[in-house]
């Protein structure tokens, strides 16, 4: 019989209806087992996707005495903050002798930063003027119901403003919520940009990405005076298999902050409980929900006003392409 493995690494895709999105995740995960081949790395999927997260978790907890969940997501909206801390939860019930830790998605963060950046500077390349000051810049992401997970790429836009040239850095949502990228596009070009360059702020492919590049060639017939260019998503960058690294290493030497600071929260389930779903609102008026004091800062939102309502079959379409 072979021996038990001590630990294994989970990978925690969204997953998108569109597969190529999900085989671009399988191949990164081959090739974080190359980069890593002392690791015991496994994939799963929240959703649309096989392997299950659930069954991939359950699977993992019974094969091993510890177990590190890894989201291979950008931003943290309800899957990060709800569904993957409660089925860990599930299944620390069934597997008590298993550790079980999470740690967090990806973030806004200086590596992230560092793929913009490069990716700015190839989009400039394109141009025939690469002038900064007649370039716009537009960071286009999926948009969230979540208040914090809009507001990492706001702090995303912000960043590469500060550490560039360009005059026009603007956010702009595929879904969910505003901007969309046309009226941002409108705004830019009655302020004189004669060029403008798109970022899709996503990991993998999907049915996302496929619309930003028919959004992209409708605005060029739109705005036949302006010249657009429109960059990939970018989940093999080397930054990405780095931060995947440093999450690991991180909870495995205690770190501080390595975990997700709503892992084990019981007023996550109390917010469900109350139908809140996704959302996080900790504090409640309601007798039944004691108000949030964790002692601790949760480095994300929990307002009300981006509830999910998780009791009933909501739309996921702001949630393809990348995985979250």
């Amino acid at each position: 019989m072979n021996p038990v493995p001590h630990e294994t690494i989970l990978i925690v895709g969204h997953g998108s209806r569109e597969d190529s999105g999900n085989q671009e995740i399988r191949e990164f995960t081959e090739q974080w087992r190359a980069r890593r081949p002392d690791w015991r790395i496994e994939l799963c999927f929240i959703e649309f996707a096989p392997p299950e997260m659930n069954a991939a978790l359950l699977s993992a907890a019974r094969s091993s005495r510890r177990v590190l969940v890894v989201p291979l997501i950008l931003n943290a909206a309800g899957h990060v903050k709800m569904e993957i801390p409660e089925a860990i939860e599930q299944v620390r019930a069934a597997c008590p002798q298993t550790e079980i830790m999470l740690a967090p998605h990806l973030t806004a963060c200086d590596p992230v930063l560092a793929i913009l950046k490069r990716r700015l500077r190839k989009g400039m390349n394109a141009l025939d003027m690469p002038d900064p000051t007649t370039t716009g810049v537009v960071v286009l992401g999926r948009g969230s119901s979540d208040r914090g997970a809009n507001g990492e790429m706001a702090k995303m836009a912000r960043w590469l403003l500060e550490e560039g040239d360009h005059e026009l850095v603007d956010l702009a949502f595929t879904g969910i919520t505003w901007p969309r990228l046309e009226k941002v596009v409108q705004r830019q070009v009655l302020l004189g940009m004669r060029q403008v360059v798109v970022l899709p702020y996503y990991l993998y492919t999907g049915t996302l990405m496929q619309r930003i590049h028919r959004q992209v060639e409708h605005l060029r017939g739109q705005y036949p005076q302006v010249r657009f260019v429109c960059g990939e998503h970018f989940g093999f960058e080397k930054e990405i298999f780095e931060l995947m690294d440093q999450r690991v290493e991180d909870l495995r030497a205690g770190v501080p902050d390595s975990r997700l600071p709503c892992d084990g929260c019981s007023y996550r389930e109390i917010a469900h409980d109350l139908g809140h779903g996704h959302s996080h609102a900790h504090t409640h008026d309601h007798a039944a929900a004691p108000t949030h004091d964790h002692g601790h800062e949760h480095g994300h939102e929990h307002g009300h006003e981006h509830a999910h309502d998780h009791g009933h079959p909501h739309e996921h379409v702001h949630h393809e392409g990348q995985p979250a």
